[in-house]
């Protein structure tokens, strides 16, 4: 049974979407400034660091569906998801802090750098998979979870947005600020402390609604049961074609975010002021951080009209499409000399101006593409007569880490290939250098993108087949609990 059934109030999607803003702060790190801050400041290796990326989220992927089945098996007064909540902030803070300083203020070595990654990820995976699997426990209905959902994503965002106007104003402003030390540290105290108040924040809001015994004990928990039930939910029909399509899209998310800085600073110049003549602080880059809340802002006013005309499918299959074309589009002009000087205010706003709908379109694809999980909790059910909205949201992070560690590592490869000099200025980079960068990232993006809609495009559940399958399990649940009262069945045994 969902905690709510009717509308949902609209102070719970705000404290509930508030939940995701320690997750928007993660991922604006590891994706935007992780990568160049290790390289281009500390003096590591570009692909010796996306491959200390990708080890440590391989490591972490493997301990997230071990973490959405504890989850689903927590058994307390405060129900199964906010124990988690409660705990893992303040160590994650603690954790992000060494990130961005690690001991001595010195590059901290390979391995360093992995295990500090690995613990970063893992207690994230300790806040968001228990917050976001709270999403089909609180509604069954379609439309009311791409709410939820469209909220997670706009406060995700909006963290990430808020620490990427802050790094490009306060922590590292300026001209060549991105390659200096100092603002780093205050970037990872003031991150820390967001992320602490995000999750906590959002537990406190819907202690009263989620705070409750679970209806069921679950078995107690040994990790080849929880592995056994893992493989169990994964291969799930329809979860296989979300797998599928989320893999790609994931992959060219995380080569996209990683790779931006470079292409920003070196081949847009967004470090410099927006405006000739305009405030130093006033750059390309603050620009760059703004449309991409704007983009944020117009998917939430247009992903729910396009579930509702078209599903979630065939939303991120177009989605898809849109964002690389749009994405690629000033990359193309910029090659054949149809496109204004880099640099220039109209270079600027041009490229800002595809952005904005291009971002728009690909976070309609991300989020039609995680909305999809909730209605697979429900497929599972029906087969298995078991919930396991952890393991199939730990099941997502896997594929999620997985893939944007290979997105990373992907850029890594990318300027290592495109022989980039380590301490590289913008404006001094060489053209082949630069058009080399452009063209294997525009290469691997319309592979993905591709791969993303084709796969996505053909989940198989549909708004009416979702709904037909709430009609048969609360049948079935009523047949459960009329045979409980006749004494037929024992009434522990039946699903929740």
């Amino acid at each position: 049974m969902a905690y709510i059934e009717g509308p949902l109030p609209q102070r719970l999607k705000v404290v509930h979407g508030f939940g995701a803003v320690a997750f928007g702060v993660k991922d604006l790190g590891f994706s935007f400034f992780l990568l160049i801050f290790y390289n281009q400041v500390l003096g590591m290796d570009a692909r010796l660091v996306s491959l200390a990326l990708l080890i440590a989220l391989l490591v972490d992927a493997v301990v997230d569906p071990i973490i959405g089945n504890l989850s689903d098996r927590t058994y307390t007064r405060w129900g199964r998801r906010l124990p988690w909540l409660y705990l893992a902030p303040i160590p994650l803070a603690i954790m992000w802090v060494l990130l961005w300083h690690p001991p001595g203020g010195e590059a901290p070595g390979f391995w360093g750098l992995v295990a500090i990654a690995v613990g970063v990820r893992v207690l994230l995976s300790a806040c968001e998979v228990p917050s976001i699997s709270l999403v089909p426990e609180i509604t069954q209905d379609y439309d009311d979870r791409t709410t939820l959902f469209r909220y997670r994503f706009l406060s995700g965002w909006l963290g990430g947005i808020v620490m990427m106007v802050l790094a490009y104003t306060v922590f590292m402003s300026g001209p060549d600020g991105l390659l200096e030390q100092e603002g780093y540290l205050g970037f990872g105290i003031f991150g820390a402390v967001l992320m602490v108040l995000s999750v906590a924040g959002s537990a406190l809001g819907q202690h009263r609604l989620v705070a409750q015994w679970p209806e069921k004990r679950p078995e107690p928990f040994s990790l080849r049961g929880a592995f056994d039930e893992i493989f169990d939910a994964f291969s799930e029909r329809s979860f296989l074609f979300f797998a599928a399509g989320a893999l790609a899209a994931y992959v060219n998310q995380g080569m996209a975010f990683s790779i931006s800085n470079y292409l920003n600073v070196f081949v847009w110049q967004l470090d410099q002021p927006l405006i000739d003549g305009g405030p130093v602080w006033f750059t390309g880059l603050l620009g760059y951080a703004l449309t991409l809340f704007l983009s944020v802002v117009l998917m939430f006013f247009v992903v729910g009209q396009m579930h509702r005309a078209y599903g979630k499918a065939r939303s991120a299959a177009i989605g898809a499409y849109c964002s690389v074309i749009l994405g690629l589009t000033p990359y193309v002009l910029l090659l054949t000399g149809l496109w204004p000087e880099a640099g220039s205010s109209a270079s600027t706003f041009a490229f800002l101006a595809t952005l904005l709908l291009a971002n728009m379109f690909g976070v309609v694809m991300m989020i039609s593409a995680t909305s999809m999980i909730a209605e697979i909790v429900e497929a599972f059910e029906e087969r298995t007569h078991r919930r396991a909205e952890g393991a199939f949201y730990s099941g997502n992070w896997l594929i999620q880490k997985c893939a944007t560690g290979v997105g990373i590592f992907l850029t890594g490869q990318i300027v290592g290939a495109a022989r980039l000099p380590d301490g590289a200025r913008a404006g001094a980079v060489e053209q082949a250098v630069l058009s080399d960068m452009i063209l294997y990232y525009a290469i691997a993006a319309i592979v993905l993108a591709v791969l993303a809609a084709f796969w996505l495009g053909r989940f198989p559940i549909s708004r009416e087949e979702h709904e037909a399958r709430l009609v048969t399990l609360t049948k079935r649940r009523r047949d459960a609990i009329d045979a409980a009262a006749r004494g037929d069945v024992d009434a522990g045994t039946i699903v929740p």
